[in-house]
């Protein structure tokens, strides 16, 4: 899963994933699965440096998505997402452009604050 999502992040299709490691996209297709295999730590190393994600996380799932440091909250594989409403906004937001992403996280900041307000109420 995490393999996807560090595909996604960097704005890769399976097929140039694969191209830029030298494997076919069946290999990356089948990382991608829950129950696929995984890639030698030599090509999780790559994949790392390509899709911009720390090693750690990446092979792991611990430590920051990222080195620059943009991700203050921990990653959250898709697997712990059980609501489709929920899986299809989270979908949607990872392959939204930047200031698109920036606006829904606007817009759901908002509803927080209006939430959390009336609680205190």
């Amino acid at each position: 899963m995490r393999i996807r999502i560090a595909r996604q992040r960097a704005r890769l299709s399976q097929e140039a994933l694969a191209a830029l490691l030298g494997v076919t996209r069946g290999a990356v297709a089948n990382w991608e699965c829950a129950v696929g295999a995984q890639p030698a730590t030599a090509r999780l190393v790559r994949l790392a440096q390509v899709t911009g994600v720390c090693f750690e996380w990446l092979a792991t799932g611990r430590g920051p998505l990222t080195y620059d440091g943009s991700d203050d909250l921990p990653a959250v594989d898709a697997e712990l997402v059980h609501d489709p409403a929920e899986r299809r906004l989270l979908h949607a937001y990872r392959l939204a452009s930047r200031p698109v992403q920036k606006l829904l996280l606007q817009m759901a900041e908002v509803q927080v604050q209006g939430v959390e307000g009336r609680r205190r109420a």
